[in-house]
């Protein structure tokens, strides 16, 4: 009779110690970088500027902080033409940009094809030369003796734009209408970019289903592709109306001393007539005008995602 030999009994296994979390903090870690970037170059800034609206003095005698808040109710009474011009030329601009550039980027996204590459660096080129040279071209381009105003002359456009008041004679260099053409061509690329992104997100097969429902070209548009876009529509408006808002450049260099924007202003508080306290306060009405804009600008167009 055989007899089955038992197997040696098997040691215990070593106890595991549970596993650590680690990596815990690394998504902090990584928020360090640009948390300090913020809080040096933007958050720090703006506490020095608010700090500087409620100062009074001058510049030899010094300024200190008094909390003088009625600098901001006599910039405001002041300079609100310019305000309301820079709002006036930044919503033209923009509207102007939203016309031109939905076709250019629906084209780009449905039917450019094999030529979408060379179009969209077409469309990013401007930003490869000086946003200063090219609003000195545009000063070449609208002068008296330049194509456009030829052009506009052969067509008698100017005598209608003359009667409504945004040409003096044959002139449209130093008027509102080269300040917001300026304004145009400089943010435009701002306007596509974003459209493009969007438009090129819609799944084909809406418009397909769309055309199997005998639904008309337009139908379809204003049904699906639209709808569809205005988170880049709502992007692109933004991108472009408020850094024209602000702009001053091409009211400098395309304008006249009529077509002023607050951004002019500000420029010339700051550097030119060194009044500081005043030009921080225009700073922050102009932020705050922006923002609450914004704001119900995105609201009522149902986008509330986006912020």
């Amino acid at each position: 009779m055989t007899t089955v030999a038992e197997a040696p009994p098997r040691a215990p296994a070593p106890e595991t110690e549970p596993p650590r979390k680690r990596g815990r903090w690394t998504p902090y870690l990584l928020l360090v970088p640009g948390l300090l970037w913020l809080l040096v170059f933007f958050a720090l800034p703006v506490i020095y500027q608010a700090s500087t609206s409620v100062q009074t003095g001058s510049l030899e005698e010094g300024y200190e902080v008094t909390w003088h808040f009625a600098t901001y109710w006599d910039a405001l009474s002041e300079y609100w033409p310019q305000f309301v011009r820079s709002v006036l030329y930044a919503a033209s601009a923009t509207v102007l940009c939203l016309l031109l550039g939905y076709p250019l980027a629906y084209l780009i996204a449905f039917r450019a094809g094999r030529w979408r590459n060379l179009i969209m660096i077409l469309v990013i080129a401007p930003f490869f030369t000086s946003f200063l040279i090219r609003t000195l071209a545009w000063k070449t381009i609208l002068a008296d003796g330049g194509p456009v105003v030829g052009a506009l002359d052969t067509l008698h456009v100017l005598d209608v734009t003359a009667w409504l008041g945004w040409t003096v004679g044959d002139r449209v260099l130093a008027t509102p209408l080269a300040v917001v053409c300026g304004l145009t061509y400089n943010f435009l690329p701002f306007m596509i970019l974003p459209l493009y992104t969007s438009l090129e997100r819609i799944d084909p097969r809406l418009h397909e289903a769309a055309n199997d429902l005998y639904a008309r070209p337009s139908t379809t548009f204003r049904k699906v592709t639209f709808p569809l876009s205005m988170p880049g529509v709502v992007s692109g408006t933004l991108l472009t109306f408020i850094p024209a808002t602000g702009d001053y450049v091409n009211a400098d260099l395309l304008g006249s001393t009529d077509t002023r924007m607050v951004g002019n202003v500000i420029q010339s508080q700051f550097l030119r007539i060194l009044d500081y306290p005043t030009a921080a306060a225009l700073s922050f009405i102009l932020m705050a005008a922006i923002l609450f804009m914004v704001m119900f600008y995105i609201r009522r167009s149902g986008t509330e995602d986006l912020v």
